[in-house]
């Protein structure tokens, strides 16, 4: 061992050399003599001192001596003594954050059933407030009502039951909670005076949010009105299909004041091309708009696929345009017409489909071809019953 030697000085510490009849290694350290140190180290775990996790063996088979006898003092007493260690013990853990084990704590000691109501009611209390903090809403209520039966006054109790009801959305019993521990126990208690507070803040949202909800619905049901009005007064019918495109959630017929029906419908379109077995969507076409008008839009322009081999002839004057009628048919659309022209025809009657407007663009070339292929009964398999 090292030491300082008269002078002042260090000495070099000295490898420990037995003497004659000196044991080899000291008598506490000899039975660890030929251990690795997992072993040493598993060997002290059972030790209450040096324990590290649980360990209630003693390494043979049998009972950890030294722990049991721990176990035993703790039960060792008068009943109310032996539960009022137990709360002083949860209450240390309490401090602590150790919110399970101070529990665990709380548990043992009303397990005692001790005759001391005054040590059950703290018990049932400290427990609820563990629950709370674990987030056992319901169990921290049960405690708490526990408690409140062994005393009727506990204001600890009446706010964890309040703010457990309030964690569980429950507001009118929080308020309860809250409102009976202010007007009958602590009107100046200020947990419970913040608890109602905070109770009343949340009425307060979840009021103007239920407003809010409940206007908007109106909102979006005098806008359904209107709009169904507009388009029973312009004479347009709408098909459901089976299978309606997924781009037409992209797009949604409206009117352009909503709230007036005699304002512009706007419609998505699908512009389908049949013979090329292609489509476009447009997400928004006036009713005012002309059938020549979409088809520059969707023709005219950097549209690459246009431009290639075998689509000489889609250009705005070299295509026809048609549209589907209610009975199965095909209709050719007039370029000059609107929209709202074709729409509102009882002859032939054009409808929507899935609210969209549902135009065929083909080459005049190929067009006797195609419409000589249409087949009427199909298409109105196409649409819902």
């Amino acid at each position: 061992m090292s030491s300082v030697n008269a002078n002042g000085g260090y000495t070099k510490p000295q490898k420990y050399v037995p003497g004659p009849g000196d044991p080899e290694l000291p008598p506490q350290l000899s039975e660890f003599k030929d251990k690795t140190s997992d072993e040493i180290l598993k060997e002290m775990n059972r030790m209450p001192f040096f324990m590290t996790k649980l360990d209630e063996t003693d390494g043979a088979g049998g009972e950890n001596v030294e722990l049991e006898a721990l176990k035993a003092l703790a039960y060792e007493g008068e009943p109310h003594e032996i539960a009022e260690n137990f709360k002083k013990q949860g209450n240390e853990l309490y401090k602590a954050k150790r919110f399970k084990d101070a529990r665990e704590l709380y548990s043992k000691g009303l397990a005692v059933e001790c005759e001391d109501k005054s040590i059950n009611e703290s018990l049932y209390a400290n427990r609820a407030a563990c629950e709370l903090e674990l987030k056992n809403y319901r169990r921290c209520i049960e405690d708490c009502s526990k408690a409140l039966t062994i005393n009727p006054k506990n204001v600890k109790c009446y706010y964890r039951t309040s703010k457990a009801f309030f964690q569980l959305n429950k507001l009118e019993e929080a308020k309860s909670a809250a409102t009976f521990a202010n007007q009958r126990i602590d009107p100046e208690n200020k947990s419970i005076l913040n608890m109602l507070s905070v109770i009343d803040r949340k009425e307060q949202e979840l009021k103007a949010k239920e407003e809010k909800q409940q206007r908007e619905a109106q909102e979006r049901e005098n806008k359904k009105i209107m709009l169904e009005s507009a388009m029973t007064l312009r004479n347009i019918t709408n098909i459901k299909t089976h299978s309606p495109v997924e781009l037409l959630n992209e797009g949604k017929i409206r009117l352009e004041d909503p709230m007036d029906f005699e304002s512009q419908l706007i419609y998505p379109a699908l512009i389908m091309y049949p013979t090329q077995d292609e489509f476009d969507f447009v997400g928004e076409v006036s009713e005012l708009t002309t059938v020549q008008e979409l088809v520059d839009l969707v023709l005219e322009g950097p549209q690459e696929r246009f431009k290639k081999e075998g689509k000489e002839n889609f250009t705005p004057k070299k295509v026809l345009v048609f549209m589907e009628t209610k009975a199965g048919g095909l209709s050719k659309a007039g370029k000059k017409l609107t929209f709202h022209d074709i729409l509102k025809k009882e002859s032939p009657d054009v409808p929507l489909f899935d609210n969209a407007l549902k135009i065929y663009i083909v080459p005049k070339v190929e067009s006797e071809g195609w419409i000589s292929k249409w087949d009427k009964q199909k298409a109105l398999e196409r649409r819902s019953v």
